[in-house]
């Protein structure tokens, strides 16, 4: 059925997650009506979706990096990911 790919269960949890993200920053409570968004520490004014999209962008990135440069494990880059994350979407 889905063997196009090898999903495992990490896989297909980090899919789950951004599915979830993803329908969080779309609920309806989230931005304000007429309001674009809120300026961020580099000046750039952004609304949640952007920021998430920012921060898995860079988590991407980091994963990336980390793979190229050390190699495995993978437990330090995802810490490094999820504080980067968090205060992307904290401040950016």
């Amino acid at each position: 059925m889905l063997t196009w790919m090898a999903w495992t269960w990490p896989t297909a949890l980090v899919f789950v997650g951004i599915f979830f993200s993803h329908g969080r920053v779309d609920h309806p409570g989230g931005e304000i009506p007429g309001r674009a968004g809120t300026p961020g520490i580099l000046g750039l004014t952004t609304t949640r979706g952007d920021r998430l999209f920012i921060s898995l962008l860079g988590s991407a990135y980091i994963f990336l990096a980390w793979l190229g440069l050390v190699g495995t494990p993978l437990w330090w880059p995802l810490l490094i990911a999820i504080c980067a994350s968090i205060f992307c979407l904290w401040k950016m």
